[in-house]
């Protein structure tokens, strides 16, 4: 499939990464001084780069309509639940004054000062170059408004964010009520006037929601605007939520080859009804629709930073949705992706980082850094641990970068489901059930991952208070536990037991049978030769039993776990959930039910003694659920080695030391049992 870059072409300044939040900030203030980036500025380019979504084409018409003098709605106010296209609606209009050649007043209440712009002086100033007729600090009245702009029509009058001009009016004092009441009273005349004069209108917006408010004045303000403005106006939308994808592709991407945009769809839909990846209840027919709209995003994208992040007061929805999009495109431009998934977001990336978490925490800096993106994040060890094969895909980053993505919304929704995540992160080329292992494997590693199910959060999970704890044993303290584990797990059974013997001359020098374990197997030639400052004589009773040097590490680590873990469970001091406790005590008791597998698996290889020096034996791996002792397993071994016999019958005797011979003085066949290296050894 062709890299998506040939299929959707992104606009130049998306290419070339002029993408700072400028760009994307509709500003109708700056658009009528003629300071707003030429996106905004230029009327050609503006249209080419807007979706004209059904609610923006109804507001054109109802304008050009009632401009003409033909009946329609004269006060409108703009409203946008789903987040932004308030302030683009109103630039569009603007930019429609020369085709419909009307008059225009513009009007942003957090570009005009209170103190120095006076609204009705703006107006007038505005349409005239002076201030006479509506001067002053207190409303024109009615008949003075009517008086003015029936001499300026046809007329357009563009009001955005007229509660933040209200709010900063009211710390103005204008006799003994404030600017703010003044402007209350002005914004009840202008609706009044404007709906009598037969080519005006007026177009205002408030914001959608209380959450935008700064304080109680500011509530207070919002809800009288609201009154006085219900009275005469009419609501218009001029984005619904299923238009969104629309928008953000015409602002990202100046072409899109609909038939090879197609083919990567249905060859993604083919995939995903083999992998079941669709979600329960959804059509193929519906998704294949939803994908083609928002191509190349896979509608996931769309719909976790819309509904998700965009749920979030300080996330400007429109606005921080493109933002983030062209910097993700950007970022990909080079790559062979077919189509962008939410796994796609590069999270290294600094501006795209910043963007996000700005919203969340500055936190979650350094937890991003810690579980994803940092040469030892734990997503980076799982990308190994899945082998060589899966490696070029980097799963454990993709997947643990769609689990951040859903980790957060302003509202209650939370995290992912396993299936949210193997639509966000499957890979055409493989199979999905990579996410399913990459998920666990996730669990078992991150520090910052819920216990609580798929979504970060700013506490450390158990595999990060593990880890603390692991980091904090010193070297004795495991060795101390080693050694109680051996000495738990090798009983005096056919043998005499030693471990860890600091001397030779710790090991008698005798004719019992003797099983040394050793940490280090280059000590074992020194016991087997000496007892203390004399040769050693009976050297033959000597068993070495030393570690595989690849399981070291290994059990090292297991052994801190299973340290750390007993110190959780019996640490009061920390604050853990029920379902923790319980899932500590589930851990610490799988530790120790491992114990003899673990030193098993260690303690694997026998050195014999025989004429030239020490012969190696491997026990092999453990076979699973063994019940023998491992003494025992060590005896038996050796036993079917012919190692070890239970007693000398005469065969034996005859065979060995009686060819060629008549007799053989018997003891000294018995001392060299015991004393020369490699000679049978009687238990």
């Amino acid at each position: 499939m062709k890299p998506f870059s040939t299929v959707a072409i992104p606009h130049k300044d998306i290419l070339e990464g002029r993408l700072t939040m400028d760009v994307f900030a509709a500003d109708l203030w700056e658009v009528y001084k003629g300071r707003a980036p030429e996106e905004y500025l230029k009327s050609d380019i503006f249209f080419r780069k807007t979706y004209l979504t059904h609610g923006l084409k109804n507001l054109l018409e109802v304008a050009e309509k009632r401009l003409r003098g033909e009946s329609g709605d004269s006060i409108i106010q703009l409203h946008t639940p789903f987040g932004g296209g308030k302030t683009h609606a109103l630039i569009a209009l603007y930019h429609k004054v020369k085709d419909w050649k009307t008059k225009v007043v513009v009007i942003d209440g957090t570009a005009l000062d209170p103190k120095n712009d006076i609204l009705w002086e703006e107006m007038e100033k505005q349409l005239t170059g002076k201030v006479e007729k509506l001067k002053g600090n207190t409303s024109p009245g009615k008949n003075n408004l009517r008086e003015f702009f029936n001499a300026h029509q046809p007329l357009m009058i563009l009001m955005d964010e007229i509660l933040a001009y209200a709010t900063k009016a009211s710390g103005i004092q204008v006799g003994e009520s404030s600017l703010a009441s003044q402007v209350l009273t002005f914004i009840h005349e202008l609706t009044a006037t404007i709906s009598t004069l037969p080519n005006s209108i007026l177009f205002l917006t408030l914001p959608s929601s209380h959450l935008e408010h700064y304080d109680e004045g500011a509530e207070k303000l919002f809800q009288q605007l609201q009154k006085i403005t219900g009275r005469t106006e009419k609501i218009y939308s001029p984005v619904q939520e299923e238009e969104i994808a629309h928008i953000i592709r015409r602002r990202l991407f100046s072409n899109i080859v609909t038939d090879e945009a197609g083919d990567i769809v249905e060859g993604f839909l083919s995939y995903a009804e083999r992998e079941r990846l669709l979600p329960e209840g959804v059509e193929k027919s519906y998704y294949r629709d939803k994908f083609l709209d928002s191509y190349p995003f896979q509608p996931e994208v769309i719909d976790v930073l819309y509904k998700r992040w965009g749920s979030f007061p300080t996330f400007q929805r429109t606005r921080g949705v493109l933002r983030l999009l062209s910097l993700v495109v950007h970022s990909l431009k080079h790559t062979t992706r077919p189509y962008i998934r939410v796994a796609d977001f590069d999270l290294k990336n600094d501006e795209l980082r910043r963007e996000l978490i700005k919203h969340i925490g500055n936190e979650y800096d350094s937890i991003i850094a810690q579980d994803i993106t940092s040469a030892e994040a734990g997503s980076k060890k799982v990308d190994k641990s899945l082998g060589d094969a899966y490696l070029p895909y980097f799963f454990g980053s993709k997947v643990a970068t769609s689990i951040f993505l859903y980790s957060f919304s302003g509202g209650p929704e939370r995290g992912a489901t396993i299936s949210d995540i193997k639509l966000a992160c499957s890979d055409m080329s493989t199979p999905s059930s990579i996410v399913v292992e990459t998920v666990d494997k996730l669990i078992d590693t991150l520090f910052y991952i819920s216990e609580q199910g798929l979504f970060f959060t700013n506490q450390p999970n158990l595999n990060h208070i593990l880890l603390t704890r692991m980091d904090s044993l010193s070297s004795d303290m495991v060795k101390t536990e080693e050694k109680r584990i051996i000495f738990d797990n090798l009983k005096k059974d056919h043998f005499d037991i030693y471990i860890w013997p600091d001397n030779p001359k710790d090991i008698p020098d005798d004719r019992h049978l003797k099983l040394i374990v050793l940490r280090d197997s280059s000590r074992a030639k020194e016991i087997l030769h000496n007892y203390g400052e004399r040769p050693r004589i009976y050297c033959n009773t000597l068993i070495f039993l030393c570690p595989l040097e690849g399981e070291t590490i290994p059990f090292e680590n297991y052994l801190k776990r299973k340290i750390a873990w007993q110190m959780i469970e019996r640490d009061g001091t920390l604050r853990l959930s029920a379902e923790q406790k319980r899932e500590v005590k589930s851990r610490r008791e799988t530790s120790e039910n491992e114990v003899r597998d673990r030193i098993r698996r260690l303690y694997r290889t026998i050195w014999l003694p025989v004429k030239d020096g020490l012969k190696e034996l491997d026990l092999g791996i453990p076979t699973y659920k063994a019940d023998a002792s491992i003494v025992s397993e060590i005896y038996e071994r050796l036993r079917s080695e012919g190692e070890i016999l239970d007693k000398f019958s005469p065969i034996i005797l005859k065979e060995k030391y009686l060819k060629n011979r008549d007799f053989v003085d018997t003891k000294s066949v018995n001392d060299s049992l015991y004393s020369t290296p490699g000679e049978i050894r009687i238990i």
